[in-house]
């Protein structure tokens, strides 16, 4: 018997591109109280209306970025839980919170093989409801829905931990070596709101512009926050200045102010600014997806040269990197035990 298990987690994919899959996929995703924060009643009407037309733009979106094996972010996830069960002396299981292998599925086939104790490695590095809160949810409830004898350690949001910001500079390294004229850090975005309802302090986060740079408790649970400090510490192992690199944030959804700026005015700006040669990392995510391939590499790119630039560069999320691959492995094996 092993006495513990990792449960490798990431958002998840739709299970091909037909248009069915797709509406399946976002109605479980939308449906999600912590990713639209709404009543049910109202969050099921708001979210009826999204998926009379988004599913079918949606599809097409998966289709142009789908690898022959499947979903990039799955077949990604599946190729580094094989690394870590390569260099792991316990199990690993792949789940997915919207999709399958679903949290569910993983546990289950964990606790099948005597694990007494399941690291939850979710693939966010920054805080959010809407990614960590929600993993976290669905496995305590997987757990007590089954009357599981396990214990669940999760592993906290990662931001700031060095041997992380290091896998992530050394996995970005070639491409700022190839010379650019400016980099550009592109986070997944969240209406203000999330931010407000996280803050411990109640009157902390977006209260004044600098709101992020001044310390305050309100950073362990801030996402915006989190994302600006990978950013600061990515720019400074580069040695960057000021004006080479700047943080914007991306895939709004619905009427509601998000936190900006947009990455797609942020793009406008840089290409008027006179950047010819861009590059862009998406540090929100760990393995490439929809969001990075399709809506930075495809999009982004054609609305950048559209604006005047000349070349914009993606750079791959750390996906199966090696110094990743053995810095996810060393956590698996250090974690504090739970209580």
């Amino acid at each position: 018997m092993s006495e513990r298990g990792v449960l490798l987690v990431n958002l998840g994919s739709p299970a091909s591109t037909e248009v069915a899959d797709v509406r399946r996929y976002l109605n479980q995703f939308l449906m999600d109280p912590c990713v639209v924060d709404l009543p049910w009643l109202p969050r099921r009407l708001l979210v009826s209306l999204i998926l009379l037309r988004r599913p079918k733009a949606s599809a097409e979106a998966y289709a142009s970025i789908w690898w022959e094996e499947g979903s990039p972010l799955v077949v990604i996830s599946q190729r580094v839980r094989d690394q870590l069960r390569s260099r792991l002396d316990m199990p690993v299981e792949l789940a997915m919170r919207y999709g399958e292998p679903s949290i569910e599925q993983g546990i289950l086939a964990l606790v099948q093989q005597g694990v007494s104790e399941i690291l939850l490695m979710h693939q966010y590095p920054q805080f959010a409801d809407s990614t960590i809160t929600t993993v976290v949810r669905e496995a305590r409830r997987v757990i007590d829905q089954h009357g599981l004898k396990v214990r669940l350690t999760e592993l906290p949001a990662f931001h700031d931990r060095p041997d992380y910001l290091e896998a992530l500079a050394e996995s970005a390294r070639p491409h700022l070596e190839g010379g650019f004229d400016h980099l550009l850090f592109s986070y997944h975005g969240l209406p203000e709101r999330h931010l407000r309802k996280a803050d411990p302090t109640g009157g902390h986060c977006l209260s004044s512009p600098d709101c992020c740079e001044r310390p305050s408790p309100a950073h362990a649970r801030c996402y915006r926050a989190q994302c600006k400090s990978v950013s600061r510490e990515i720019a400074r192992r580069f040695n960057l200045k000021d004006d080479q690199w700047s943080v914007a944030f991306q895939s709004r959804l619905g009427r509601a102010k998000w936190i900006d700026p947009y990455t797609e005015v942020e793009l406008e700006r840089l290409a008027a600014r006179g950047v010819k040669r861009l590059l862009v990392m998406c540090p929100a995510f760990t393995a490439d997806c929809i969001e990075t391939l399709e809506e930075i590499g495809d999009r982004g790119r054609e609305q950048f040269i559209n604006a005047g630039g000349e070349e914009l560069v993606l750079i791959p999320c750390l996906n199966d990197h090696p110094q990743w691959m053995d810095v996810l492995a060393d956590w698996a094996r250090r974690e504090p035990v739970s209580a």
